[in-house]
């Protein structure tokens, strides 16, 4: 249930008496869900709940004939009043329809219940020494918390960040608001720790739900499934087919276009809600879980498989020209080459006209200023997609900075679905440790940037992992010998041999990276505008074969990008893969890192592009 709660405090001047009224109203976005709007003036002590209206009207009728100019204390003291109580009577009372309301002093207003078994109580009570405010009253309280100001207002929001969601969310259409809401409290509680003094600013966390909107294949699926362990079957339906929905070819584009049009949704209504935001310089980053992170790089960097495919055949195609012999063979291909030029003349004049309208399929309206990956398996789609290591260590070769200016990958060590991005980027990278990220309660921590690079042990010496936990006051960068030996040898075994199968199976995806393996400009990776103005990433990788000589492990990443969560020091690793992939919404430490790098960045000045 997305909720948006609106408070309206209204400040009044009795003479010097200062009354509080608030209106507290919650509209409800679910069609089917209404929350009534209550106007509270009197609230009850401990759970803050309004009084009814009409005796709260009644209540403050009295209060003013009463008190119409008297002071009110600054703080409630619950202690000091209670024993202030205790020493007075009653100066004035008021009944009401089952419950009496005493007042002993201006800010000292008790309810007291007229039901037989509370009066028997409190008889007892007072007879066995007991005050009546102290054995059965209520004590009220009018207005809010706090005392209203005219300057009593939030920041105005200069950063927004999109949360989005990976698959399960059609098991629980709710989960990721409830998961933005646990990681939003997670930060407001970083904030006030640590960015205290960050009074102009204010970060905004906004959940992103794309799947309940999608048609897909409607209930074909759950037609053909079987009956029996329905209710596992049932779970896989609602997860772990959302891989294969955006797999296919037939679903991909329903679901790109589902996301980018609920972004720019949000983006839109935000900005019509904040129209200072846009003219402010405000920022927006997005923060992705799981799937998600697939999407949403696909739809940054406008990655289209089909369009790579076609593009694909027909260099294929134009390649067939070598073992034509004869004369009438060559004449023919000549006949067949005139052919397809004038084809792409045609569907270039075509192309020139749908450019000339506006594009069907929708783009992000906005620049992302950071993009966080959270248990993201993204490593191991651009991998079966043909990228491999290059040799500069910028970003750009696989997240251009044009688009996204930072791109961070963060992961608990024991998330099985998690991958590393950084060996994509330079290859020795996956004998250098990721940086590992801050316990929230650490003192002077080092600034991540200053983090030098720790080359991972390959020592099979399981034993020493007890030993590489530090104390949750420091901050060393940590040797974990058998997640350097994971990485080393079963991950890069992993995707090499993924990326060798997929050659053999897929020669028409990898065909054209195996062509380009043997150029100088292999290792880098471009930006190109693609005929309908969406921007698109082109991709160029080489064989492990002829890469090898080209890679300097002098080089070091522009910025890190792997940032690895520290593991507890009593933790199961065991029982941590299957609690790690959904345990990033309610980390400190992760809040902690997103606030870091979000108001660092807040006064960085935009990079002359």
């Amino acid at each position: 249930v997305m909720k948006n709660a609106l408070f309206f405090q209204k400040r009044y001047s009795v003479d010097s008496l200062k009354c509080n009224v608030t209106l507290f109203s919650v509209l409800c976005l679910v069609e089917q869900d209404r929350i009534p709007v209550m106007r509270g003036q009197w609230f009850v002590d401990g759970t803050w709940t309004p009084v009814e209206e009409d005796e709260s009207d009644l209540i403050e009728k009295e209060h003013l004939e009463c008190f119409r100019g008297q002071q009110i204390q600054d703080a409630f003291e619950t202690d000091t009043l209670a024993k202030t109580v205790d020493r007075k009577d009653a100066v004035h009372s008021v009944q009401l329809s089952c419950s009496h309301v005493d007042w002993y002093s201006v800010d000292e207003v008790y309810l007291y219940s007229d039901a037989t078994t509370s009066k028997i109580a409190r008889t007892v009570t007072q007879k066995l020494g007991f005050s009546k405010a102290s054995s059965s009253g209520t004590r009220l309280h009018r207005g809010f918390v706090e005392e209203a100001s005219l300057d009593d207002k939030p920041p105005q929001t200069t950063h927004i960040v999109f949360v989005v969601h990976g698959i399960g969310q059609k098991m629980d259409k709710d989960r990721i608001i409830k998961n933005t809401g646990m990681l939003r409290e997670a930060v407001r509680k970083m904030e006030e720790k640590h960015f205290a003094e960050q009074t102009e600013e204010h970060v905004e966390f906004l959940p992103v739900e794309w799947r309940s909107k999608l048609a897909l294949d409607g209930d074909t699926v759950e037609s053909i499934t079987p009956d029996k362990v329905r209710g596992l079957r049932d779970l896989l339906n609602s997860s772990a087919m959302d891989i294969m929905y955006y797999t296919s070819p037939l679903y991909r584009d329903e679901i790109t276009k589902g996301l980018t049009q609920e972004l720019n949704r949000l983006y839109s209504l935000f900005c019509s809600r904040n129209p200072q935001f846009e003219s402010s310089g405000g920022k927006v980053s997005i923060i992705s879980h799981s799937l998600g992170c697939v999407i949403t790089f696909d739809i940054m960097t406008g990655w289209d498989p089909v369009r790579f495919c076609l593009q694909e055949h027909q260099d294929q195609l134009e390649g067939e020209d070598l073992h034509w012999t004869t004369h009438e063979e060559r004449h023919l291909l000549e006949e067949v080459q005139l052919t397809r030029q004038r084809l792409r003349e045609l569907q270039d004049q075509l192309q020139g006209l749908k450019t000339a309208t506006p594009t069907p399929f929708p783009t992000l309206t906005f620049k992302v200023e950071n993009f966080f990956c959270m248990g993201s398996p993204l490593a191991v789609f651009l991998a079966l997609r043909g990228i491999r290591p290059g040799n500069t260590g910028a970003q750009d070769h696989i997240m251009p900075k044009s688009i996204c200016r930072r791109l961070f990958n963060i992961f608990h060590p024991t998330d099985p679905v998690a991958y590393r991005l950084e060996p994509l980027v330079l290859k020795h990278y996956s004998n250098i440790a990721p940086v590992q990220i801050h316990w929230c309660n650490t003192i002077n921590p080092t600034p991540y940037d200053e983090i030098r690079p720790t080359y991972l042990s390959v020592s099979k010496n399981t034993a020493s992992d007890a030993e590489n936990g530090s104390s949750p006051s420091s901050s060393p960068v940590l040797v974990r010998t058998h997640y350097g030996e994971s990485i080393t040898s079963l991950g890069k075994a992993s995707i090499l041999g993924a990326a060798s199968i997929g050659k053999g199976i897929g020669g028409i995806l990898f065909s054209r990276f195996s062509r380009s393996a043997s150029l100088p400009s292999a290792v880098d990776s471009g930006i190109g505008d693609s005929e309908d103005g969406q921007s698109t990433f082109a991709f160029s990788a080489m064989s492990p074969s002829s890469s090898s000589s080209l890679f300097d492990a002098a080089v070091e990443m522009e910025h890190r990008i792997d940032y690895e969560l520290r593991e507890g020091l009593v933790e199961s690793r065991y029982w941590s893969a299957v609690t790690s992939h959904t345990a990033y919404w309610t980390s400190h430490d992760v809040a902690l890192f997103l606030l870091t790098f979000i108001y660092k960045q807040q006064n960085i000045k935009p990079e002359l592009q």
